[in-house]
C-alpha cells in the first residue's frame, strides 16, 4: 500500500496535482487512517476472538472546489486490499431507504438493523462525498445507522461543505438529530480545509462556458469540459423531492450533466429545481433549443431552472441553439425572458459564482 502523502507527492511531481498547503496539511490524517486499517487484529485474552482496533475517521469540510473530493479519491485508490466503498452520500442514503423498504416488505420489525449489518459486513471503510442532510427521513435514521456501523468497526471518511454543527440546520425536529452531530465529533476527526484557491472555478477560468450554436464542435468542447471536471467516472444521481424522482444522468463531485429535455421536457417544478441547485455546484446542460409558443411549457421550466441556479450561484456550462438574447424572440413570455437572458449572460463571466 502506498501512503497517500507519497502518492500526492508523486502526482505533484508529475504535474497531475498542483501542490496546495491546505491539501498537504491534511495528508497525515489520511495516512493515519490507512495505517490503522492495515493493522492486524488484536487478541485480548486466551479465549477471546481477535478483533480490530477502532480507527477514528475523518470529517473533511470547507468551501467548494478546494480539492476535498480529489484527496478522498486519492485515499481510496491507495487502500490496496482493504474493503472500501466510495459513494455520494445522497445516493448512499437512497440505497439505505430502498433496502429498508425491502426489509419491511418481508415483515422485519426493525428494518434498519439488517440493512446496517449488511453494509458493515461488506466494507471496512466508507468514503462519502458531500455529506449534507436536508431530508427529515434521512435525519431520523442516520444516527442509529452510523452508530451501528461504528460499533461494527466501520471507519467513515466524508467530505462536506458544512461544519458538523450546521448539518440539518433549521430542520424539522432537529433536536432529535443533535446526538448524531455528537457522534460525528466522537468518531471522526473534524478538519476544516481552508484554501484561497477554488480549483473547480480555476479550471474554468478563461474558458468559454456557453457554446452556440449546437453542432459537432460545440458538443465536443462541452464533452471535453465534462470529462475534465468529472474525471470520466460519473454515475446517475436520483433526487427524491416530495415523493417524485428527479434524475441527473451524470454526476460526480458536485458536477452534474443533463440535457435540456431531462430537466425542462419533463413535469418538474420550482421545488425540483431548488433541490438540483442545492445538490449541484456545476451543471453541464446540453442542447438548449430555441424557445417559442411551440414549447412554451418547456420555456417556463427553463426560466425557473435558471432562476434556481442563479440564486444558488451554480456554475452553468451549456450548448444552446442561439446566444441568450436570441433564444426566445417570439411568443408569450418573450418579454419576460429578457431577465433570463441577462442572467445567462452574467453567468458566463469568468468570476461569476466564486462567492457561492
Amino acid at each position: 500500500m502506498t501512503q497517500v502523502s507519497a502518492l500526492y507527492q508523486s502526482r505533484s511531481e508529475a504535474g497531475q496535482i498542483r501542490p496546495d498547503p491546505a491539501q498537504q496539511a491534511v495528508l497525515p490524517e489520511f495516512d493515519r487512517i490507512a495505517q490503522g486499517l492495515m493493522a492486524p487484529p488484536v487478541k485480548r485474552g486466551l479465549f477471546r476472538k481477535a478483533t480490530r482496533e477502532e480507527v477514528k475517521g475523518l470529517y473533511l469540510w470547507g468551501g467548494v472546489g478546494r480539492g476535498k473530493s480529489m484527496l478522498m479519491d486519492l485515499f481510496v485508490d491507495s487502500l490496496d486490499g482493504i474493503p472500501a466503498r466510495r459513494v455520494h452520500f445522497h445516493a448512499f442514503m437512497q440505497e439505505i431507504h430502498a433496502k429498508m423498504h425491502e426489509a419491511r416488505q418481508s415483515g422485519v420489525q426493525d428494518t434498519l438493523a439488517p440493512v446496517a449489518k449488511e453494509v458493515a459486513e461488506s466494507v471496512r471503510l466508507l468514503a462519502f462525498d458531500e455529506m449534507q442532510i436536508t431530508d427529515i427521513t434521512d435525519a431520523m435514521i442516520v444516527g442509529r445507522l452510523f452508530e451501528s456501523l461504528f460499533e461494527a468497526g466501520v471507519t467513515v471518511v466524508t467530505t462536506s461543505n458544512r461544519v458538523p454543527d450546521d448539518l440539518y440546520k433549521n430542520g424539522l425536529n432537529r433536536q432529535l438529530f443533535l446526538p448524531f452531530i455528537d457522534l460525528i465529533k466522537e468518531k471522526m476527526q473534524v478538519w476544516e480545509m481552508v484554501s484561497p484557491v477554488d480549483y473547480r472555478q480555476d479550471r474554468l477560468k478563461g474558458s468559454p462556458v456557453y457554446f452556440s450554436p449546437v453542432n459537432a464542435d460545440s458538443r465536443a468542447q462541452l464533452r471535453a469540459i465534462w470529462e475534465d471536471l468529472s474525471g470520466g467516472d460519473a454515475q446517475p444521481l436520483t433526487l427524491e423531492v416530495k415523493g417524485r424522482e428527479v434524475v441527473l444522468p451524470g454526476f460526480r463531485n458536485g458536477v452534474a450533466r443533463a440535457s435540456f429535455y431531462d430537466l425542462c421536457g419533463k413535469m418538474l417544478g420550482p421545488g425540483d429545481y431548488l433541490a438540483i441547485a442545492e445538490e449541484v455546484k456545476v451543471l453541464v446542460l446540453e442542447d438548449i433549443p430555441r424557445l417559442s409558443r411551440s414549447n412554451f411549457n418547456e420555456a417556463k421550466r427553463f426560466v425557473t431552472l435558471i432562476d434556481a441556479l442563479y440564486e444558488a450561484q451554480v456554475r452553468l456550462i451549456c450548448t444552446a441553439a442561439a446566444e441568450p438574447e436570441y433564444l426566445y424572440v417570439e411568443g408569450d413570455g418573450a418579454f419576460e425572458f429578457e431577465r433570463t437572458a441577462s442572467r445567462l449572460r452574467e453567468m458566463q463571466d469568468k468570476d461569476w459564482g466564486q462567492d457561492g
